[in-house]
């Protein structure tokens, strides 16, 4: 009989895609920090999540030409603190392709979200932007003025929260965990930008709530990074609750189908 392919795979294929190392893969992409509201962040920071030091917020907009295969990929996220780790919490993270958002919301609880991402470069002139839902909710614009030092590899934190919403849509399955993602990051070209963060109104994804404040760093450049992944606590679920809505575009999309029978029912 020919194969099952949805059979089960043999212990040397699931071996052979836990070790398998995958190359460096470059991106090239913009990002801008600035100083925000202290009153917004601490509003989108959960438990045991705390305001860092400085109010800022950060987004990232990249593109990554992988061979037949190019990916569009965005963050915007705030500066946090859990105990004495300080990183960034993303608010959220649209994806060009749903392989990048599925593997990243399944594994370490990434508020992925399908999006348009746009990078392109005319001479110095540079511009950035993130889309949902035909709003361009961020754009990043700008002349490049001239490279930077490359600044030496080193690991960056993200905080994620990894959950799955009931099935009797009454909270969750589980307590949900914190997730400490660490981010070793290579850089092999960086160039300062003058320009600037331009954040639109979406009823879909709300960063206009976090103002440019004060622009204090805009850069273009290509970077690689690698990612280990670790729980750091379980949470409070009745915590969390209240937040689940800053993952879907409507939080009772998770829980809007009415009861029916299971069979010849799809979703």
């Amino acid at each position: 009989m020919a194969r099952v392919r949805y059979g089960a795979r043999t212990g040397a294929e699931i071996a052979a895609a836990r070790t398998t190392k995958l190359p460096d893969v470059w991106s090239t992409g913009m990002v801008a920090v600035w100083e925000t509201d202290p009153d917004a962040v601490a509003a989108v920071l959960l438990p045991p999540l705390k305001p860092a030091g400085r109010p800022l917020a950060r987004v990232s907009i990249s593109k990554v030409e992988l061979p037949g295969y190019p990916l569009g990929a965005g963050l915007f996220a705030v500066a946090a603190a859990h105990g004495t780790v300080e990183g960034w919490y993303p608010l959220v993270m649209p994806m060009t392709h749903e392989r990048a958002l599925t593997g990243g919301r399944e594994v370490f609880g990434e508020p992925k979200k399908l999006g348009d991402v746009t990078v392109e470069r005319e001479g110095p002139r540079v511009r950035a932007a993130l889309a949902r839902h035909g709003v361009v909710f961020v754009e990043v614009r700008g002349t490049v003025d001239g490279p930077l030092p490359l600044p030496e590899p080193a690991p960056k934190t993200d905080f994620y929260f990894k959950f799955l919403p009931a099935v009797d849509g009454s909270g969750f399955d589980g307590d949900p965990l914190l997730v400490h993602c660490v981010r070793e990051e290579k850089v092999r070209r960086l160039e300062r930008v003058t320009g600037e963060v331009i954040l639109r109104e979406s009823a879909y994804d709300p960063v206009a709530d976090l103002p440019v404040l004060r622009l204090l760093d805009l850069t273009l450049g290509e970077k690689t990074s690698g990612q280990r992944g670790r729980i750091a606590e379980r949470v409070d679920a009745q915590a969390l609750l209240p937040y689940v809505h800053q993952r879907y575009d409507d939080p009772r999309q998770v829980h809007d189908a009415p009861p029916r029978d299971s069979e010849g029912s799809g979703s």
